[in-house]
């Protein structure tokens, strides 16, 4: 089968991920909070990123590579944190991060994955980022820090913005609850759905397993749909917090969720070593500015490499990111969307998508580097 004659874009791979994957799963990845305005707002803020095409350049050839973090990347992007990732797609996690380590880009696992570090640790190679909601007990967070050092991950990604559960309402609607269970109405729905059916079967319903190392469920009751057992055992962290986890962690420290400018200046005194500008595209607080105008606040602001996210749909809206000052860009719901559509065959075809969709837009721009991007933009900076 020529993938990229029957997939060609993002757009594509989402449509068929949406009749593969369970009505009550597929809410739970695709949606936002509130009125999803976030979504849209990201949207516009990137099509709002104009560049000037270029004539009489002669033949371009494009570099994708980067460096970032002191390490050398053949693409600008690799692949976000999602919680319960398992859910969304069998084994998830291992398949993402085996591609992330076949290709030589960053894989993120999320400390609320259904697999643990150490599940994931024959497979992601040299690749690895564990990405931490913060423990309120500092033996659980010490024992975290260890497990994930000692699994191989070699950069810890802190997310500072997500106090308490959102609304997320279309999830809600959609019947999912934690921990997972098939009620008879979900049931229906996985019946239309042989392909996930089957490996959910070989895999087992999914499960938060680093959580549940450090939490008896049977002790919570039942949780509100958008809660899950992390939320017993977090903290919302603050400057201390930070400060502790620098400490504590002898490798790249990166923020997560950074909308502001001054927490970025702060955070840059206090030895962190990236910044992430992300507002979670929409998943937690519908009344967030673009991700992007964000970033242009940050960029000012700090001399630290950032990472970009939310609502990146293509090549072109990575180039844009970059353009406005990311260092690198990082994709969650695409790289599910992938794995929905065609399985192990997925990210590997939507790493070659984005990479393709780049090369071609760099030449229409007239630009071989990304350092270039800049001085081509035909919208204020």
């Amino acid at each position: 089968m020529d993938l990229h004659a029957r997939y060609p874009a993002l757009s594509d791979l989402k449509s068929r991920a949406r009749a593969r994957i369970p009505h009550f799963v597929w809410e739970y990845l695709d949606s936002a909070t509130g009125s999803e305005s976030v979504t849209r707002r990201n949207r516009a803020a990137l099509d709002a990123v104009l560049f000037h095409p270029a004539a009489l350049r002669g033949e371009i050839v494009a570099d994708l590579s980067t460096r970032f973090l002191g390490r050398d990347y053949p693409v600008p992007f690799g692949i976000a944190p999602l919680g319960m990732s398992g859910l969304i797609w069998p084994d998830a996690e291992r398949m993402l991060a085996r591609h992330a380590a076949k290709a030589g880009i960053p894989y993120g696992l999320s400390t609320v994955a259904t697999r643990t570090p150490e599940e994931v640790a024959g497979v992601i190679g040299d690749q690895g980022w564990f990405q931490m909601y913060p423990p309120r007990d500092m033996a659980i967070r010490d024992d975290m820090l260890a497990r994930a050092k000692g699994a191989g991950f070699h950069t810890l990604v802190l997310t500072v913005d997500v106090p308490a559960a959102s609304r997320r309402e279309r999830q809600t609607r959609g019947g999912l609850v934690q921990p997972p269970r098939l009620t008879p109405r979900l049931l229906a729905q996985v019946a239309r759905c042989p392909a996930w059916a089957l490996g959910i079967q070989a895999t087992g319903m999914p499960r938060m397993k680093l959580m549940d190392s450090y939490a008896d469920q049977k002790k919570t009751g039942p949780l509100p749909s958008t809660a899950h057992v992390g939320y017993l055992l977090r903290a919302a962290p603050d400057w201390d917090y930070v400060a502790a986890l620098r400490a504590a962690w002898d490798g790249h420290l990166i923020l997560k969720g950074v909308m502001e400018a001054d927490v970025a200046a702060r955070a840059e005194t206090m030895g962190v070593d990236a910044i992430w500008v992300s507002n979670h595209a929409g998943r937690q607080f519908d009344g967030a500015p673009a991700s992007l105008d964000a970033l242009r606040d940050v960029r000012g602001a700090t001399t630290l490499p950032l990472i970009f996210d939310s609502g990146i749909e293509g090549g072109l809206d990575i180039l844009r990111a970059l353009a406005l000052g990311a260092h690198f860009v990082m994709m969650g719901r695409p790289w599910h969307y992938a794995l929905g559509a065609l399985g192990q065959a997925g990210p590997a075809h939507l790493h070659d998508l984005l990479a393709k969709d780049m090369t071609s837009n760099m030449a229409q721009m007239g630009v071989t580097r990304f350092d270039e991007l800049p001085a081509r933009l035909a919208t204020p900076g």
